[in-house]
């Protein structure tokens, strides 16, 4: 049977979820489904009806008190469109989706799934999450974090589906075309006969770049003839940060050593030039994207061994677990590697078919048992 399934986020500008909602909606578009998503909008909005997809535009994710009064737009749009099944991806849109939900007879409520993306701060706000019919949780880490910290959350309603990405984009012999090539290499002289060590991330106090300058440094002084590259944007609150960052580069005497990027959207062509790829996230993450995507590439990944990063390095390249926050291993570590490179296994088993075959599976599941009852 045919499902009419909604996805409810904040917005749909950039992102992990917001990736992870438009392959889901061209998943289900693609079965012949009818996907819906909820947002404010965003640039990522024309890709999304291209697939086929409708879009809504509702500030859901507006952190202001008039935010709830959505709550009864929705229920009307719910009964009006009969949706079977409702994914919700953000803490302020689960509220809203919950009040509406309460406003509808038993007999005309769609299934409510909450899908798991963080590890958010424990409070009565962040419970929403916990309080859907059924519960994704994108890695084991965070399905472990629900059951310690919810332990009123039945284990029966947690499904973990990990993230995923392409295989068609995301393969070892993939190579940046030769227009690419060139002007990353006329923009980057520098790297030429280098190691090279790439710190995906955005400017944070969290994503470890004051760590990476530390390894940089060490390297260096150890004799090793390395590059390091920061790639990452600094949003107007963080650009303190990132001043503070070049200045400790340059106190640290390794300016020349370590180039930083910004926010780029040619990240996979970077990682696929790289020798080696860093996860310093000094809070365990649910998943690690970047960490996939540079295994799948091909590319080793050193990270601190915490959160999704060690489910994935388990997995797919155990020799890059690392002690957290200990930057000493972390370069001994990196020498170990550089002396004697060990090939990465494949394939990556945290493939985008993976992720949607069991979402689509999840959904199927959950239609099906809502028309049995």
């Amino acid at each position: 049977m045919k499902m009419t399934v909604l996805q409810v986020l904040p917005e749909l500008e950039s992102g992990g979820v917001e990736r992870g909602t438009i392959e889901v909606a061209r998943a289900l578009t693609d079965a012949g489904h009818k996907a819906i998503v909820i947002s404010a909008g965003g640039r990522m909005v024309e890709e999304l009806e291209q697939l086929g997809a409708i879009h809504v535009h509702c500030a859901v994710g507006r952190k202001n008190p008039v935010t709830f009064f959505h709550a009864l737009t929705l229920r009307r749009f719910l009964l009006k469109n009969h949706v079977d099944i409702i994914d919700v991806r953000s803490r302020l849109p689960a509220w809203v989706v919950y009040i509406a939900l309460k406003l509808l007879p038993q007999d005309q409520k769609p299934v409510l799934i909450t899908s798991v993306h963080g590890a958010y701060s424990v409070s009565r706000y962040s419970a929403i999450m916990m309080r859907g019919d059924y519960i994704v949780a994108v890695s084991e880490f965070i399905k472990q974090y629900i059951l310690q910290n919810y332990p009123w959350v039945e284990e029966r309603r947690i499904t973990v589906i990990p993230r995923g990405i392409s295989d068609e984009r995301y393969f070892p012999a993939f190579r940046p075309d030769m227009e690419w090539t060139q002007q990353w290499q006329t923009a980057h002289p520098e790297l030429n006969g280098k190691f090279v060590i790439t710190l995906p991330g955005r400017i944070s106090e969290l994503k470890g770049q004051d760590d990476f300058l530390f390894i940089v440094k060490t390297l260096v002084d150890r004799g090793h003839n390395i590059h390091g590259l920061i790639v990452g944007g600094a949003g107007t609150h963080k650009q303190a940060l990132l001043d503070r960052l070049k200045q400790q580069s340059e106190t640290l005497s390794i300016q020349q050593h370590v180039s930083f990027l910004g926010d780029r959207e040619d990240l996979r062509e970077i990682m696929s030039c790289s020798d080696l790829v860093l996860s310093l996230s000094k809070k365990p993450e649910s998943f690690g994207r970047t960490i996939i995507e540079a295994i799948a590439l091909g590319k080793p990944v050193l990270a601190y061994d915490h959160g999704g990063a060690s489910e994935i390095l388990a997995k797919c390249f155990p020799l890059g677990q690392v002690p957290v926050n200990d930057q000493d291993s972390m370069c001994d570590q990196i020498e170990t590697y550089m002396q004697d490179p060990t090939p990465l296994p494949e394939p990556c088993p945290f493939t985008l078919d993976a992720m949607l075959k069991q979402t689509l599976q999840l959904y199927q599941q959950c239609f099906s048992r809502s028309k049995e009852s």
